[in-house]
């Protein structure tokens, strides 16, 4: 055979071998394509092409189901549907000026009912906006549902607007993320995103919802589905696939579904752990507890366990939304000296309090001290351990039902009187000096300590501290004492500014009745100053305090001894009383000119309260050393 030949007779075969794969190929698409038909068929014979219910139906459905009374968002049209459904369920939709005030007020809201709470953003710089917001939802261990806005799924990625990779900004932040892809997947969904939002340690999580799955399925199929453009074959191919597309998205959407919620898993202590706790303290001389924002946490109720607090009568140390747990007065809470008093302790619960920069990284714990510590989170459980502290007993479970367990188990126990009398007597000692330091002259303006300290003789018994500041707002954590449980708000381990508008917005709404009170330093007011149009047009009165004293302080009072420079730190005594004025509020200056007049000056500010208008104290303070030396960085 001639080389020719030969050749021709090998790409014969070649090419014989190539059809039959072809055929083969073809074959097994055709039979694959008809098996999809036959689904699509089935698909499109499910829907109701001719309804008007949407997604965002089923969304709002979910949210009522669960105990949601508001929605925080600042509107936009990928989720318009979910406002327009919620208001029409009774979910009260709340706007505000910047989305992150949207979820700092879903996190007040957490924080305070028990339940989960909620915002909704439009894609993209929607989305994007909550970031600082979310992160410090996840810090302070609060159950934050974000619902966001997303470009249409068959969109993603083609250049569609605002469309972004949201789920990867959302993964290291949220305890569960998710991109709904089907109408029939939002409720199940849904349910599973608030489940984990309050499972173990609460936290918070986002799902996003892109435009297909919102909108009625008329819209959307004229959206999708373009007049003209099946007269080719290319034409009629692509309608037919966006046919199928959509009988897709739609299958099933509106079947009898189960809006209620799925169960919420809580770690607990141990018989056995709680004995061995029982066990301890019964013989300690000189206990202590220490409490973190974690005993706030359902399934106790804070009233349960501040009888068991009271019950077990030890002396108690309490930090973020601990603070005000035991009341204003109570025998049993030490403020002052907590570093002295955990030296001496033989024994030291850390109950929800974490061994971080608050606790100088577990280095005021004694060597010597036996430390009891529970936490939900384990890394946070641990956090430093066998670095510069030793934990005698670490319990992975909820602090709250662990010391209502601790009460039961130690009946009949009296803590050593001496020693809470000692704690006692130095706590009162010190909180004298301080209040003898408000009387010192500054050398302009007011002295911020006095201020705080007309502030807290004025408050009723109802009121609820919101904290958003540095200096001014670490000054009036030691002079202003927190009513009751759950009535002071502040960021938490993250140490966020900006907090204040959307924490006092949510806390007005849980509990309209209360006089909420906003403490704001002069930096960090300009962060949510804008939110006292929300307060207005929402009817959500609240009191704003603001220390202005011109500058960064917190970061100046290390900076310029430490570095030389005042860089980046001055600020100007602006008329912030005249903005809120602007902005429909109602606004008062105090300062050397009416000292004088001060009380009669925050009553008039609460009269203004009362009567509906949200106000803000400009107060113009100076400078003393009360927080010399206090942490920055």
């Amino acid at each position: 055979m001639d080389p020719t030949t030969a050749a021709a007779t090998s790409a014969l075969g070649s090419s014989s071998t190539w059809l039959l794969a072809f055929l083969g190929t073809l074959t097994v698409t055709l039979l694959g394509a008809a098996h999809r038909m036959g689904l699509i068929y089935q698909m499109l014979h499910t829907v109701d092409t001719k309804s008007t219910r949407h997604g965002g139906e089923s969304v709002a459905e979910v949210l009522k189901a669960h105990g949601v009374r508001y929605m925080f968002t600042l509107v936009g049209g990928h989720i318009s549907p979910i406002l327009v459904a919620s208001e029409k369920l009774g979910i009260r939709v709340v706007d505000t000026r910047h989305e992150a005030t949207a979820v700092f007020a879903a996190d007040a809201v957490a924080r305070l009912s028990g339940t989960v709470g909620v915002a909704a953003v439009t894609a993209g710089p929607g989305v994007t906006n909550t970031v600082t917001a979310v992160k410090n939802a996840q810090m302070a261990e609060s159950p934050v549902l974000l619902i966001g806005g997303a470009a249409a799924t068959l969109q993603k990625g083609r250049g569609a607007l605002q469309d972004i990779d949201q789920l990867s900004l959302f993964k290291p932040l949220c305890k569960f993320c998710a991109s709904v892809k089907t109408v029939r997947e939002i409720v199940p969904v849904l349910r599973k995103a608030i489940a984990i939002a309050q499972c173990d340690t609460p936290g918070p999580v986002f799902v996003e919802f892109p435009l297909d799955v919102l909108y009625p399925y008329h819209l959307v199929e004229r959206e999708l589905i373009k007049e003209g453009a099946s007269k080719n074959l290319m034409g009629k191919i692509i309608n037919w696939y966006l046919r199928s597309y959509l009988g897709n998205l739609f299958a099933g959407a509106w079947e009898v579904h189960d809006f209620s919620p799925l169960p919420v898993k809580i770690p607990q202590a141990t018989k056995q752990q709680v004995q061995e706790c029982v066990e301890l303290i019964s013989r300690a001389k000189k206990p202590v507890i220490l409490l973190g924002s974690q005993v706030t946490l359902p399934p106790t109720p804070v009233k349960v366990l501040r009888a068991a607090l009271e019950e077990l009568g030890i002396p108690c140390f309490l930090g973020g939304m601990a603070r005000g747990m035991l009341g204003k007065n109570s025998p049993l809470h030490i403020r002052q000296n907590r570093r002295e008093a955990l030296k001496e302790a033989d024994v030291v619960i850390l109950a929800g309090m974490v061994c971080d920069f608050r606790l100088s990284y577990g280095r005021v714990l004694s060597k010597h001290s036996k430390i009891i510590a529970i936490n939900r989170n384990q890394e946070q459980l641990l956090k430093n351990a066998n670095i510069f502290w030793n934990p005698h007993l670490a319990i992975k479970g909820d602090a709250g039902s662990f010391l209502v367990l601790l009460s039961q188990g130690l009946k009949g126990y009296s803590c050593p009187q001496d020693w809470v009398m000692n704690l006692k007597q130095k706590d009162l000692l010190k909180e004298k000096v301080n209040s003898e330091k408000a009387e010192e002259r500054t050398k302009q303006h007011l002295n911020p300590l006095k201020v705080l300290h007309h502030v807290d003789h004025l408050i009723p018994e109802d009121s609820l501290l919101v904290a958003d500041g540095g200096d001014f707002v670490g000054s009036a954590a030691y002079i202003l004492h927190p009513r009751g449980p759950l009535s002071w708000l502040d960021p938490g381990a993250f140490g966020t500014l900006g907090v204040g508008g959307g924490f006092a917005l949510g806390a007005k709404l849980c509990r309209p009745d209360a006089e909420v009170w906003i403490l704001y330093g002069d930096g960090s007011l300009g962060f949510s100053i804008m939110e006292f149009d929300t307060f207005v047009r929402h009817k959500t009165p609240v009191i704003a305090l603001v220390g202005n004293d011109a500058c960064w302080s917190q970061i100046s009072r290390e900076q310029v001894p430490l570095l030389g420079s005042n860089v980046a730190c001055g600020l100007e005594y602006l008329d912030y009383h005249v903005v809120a004025e602007g902005l429909g509020g109602k606004g008062f200056l105090l300062s050397c000119q009416n000292e004088e007049q001060m009380d009669d000056i925050i009553r008039t500010v609460q009269s203004e309260c009362k009567r509906g208008r949200p106000v803000l104290l400009n107060a113009l303070i100076g400078t003393t050393s009360f927080r010399e030396g206090s942490i920055s960085v």
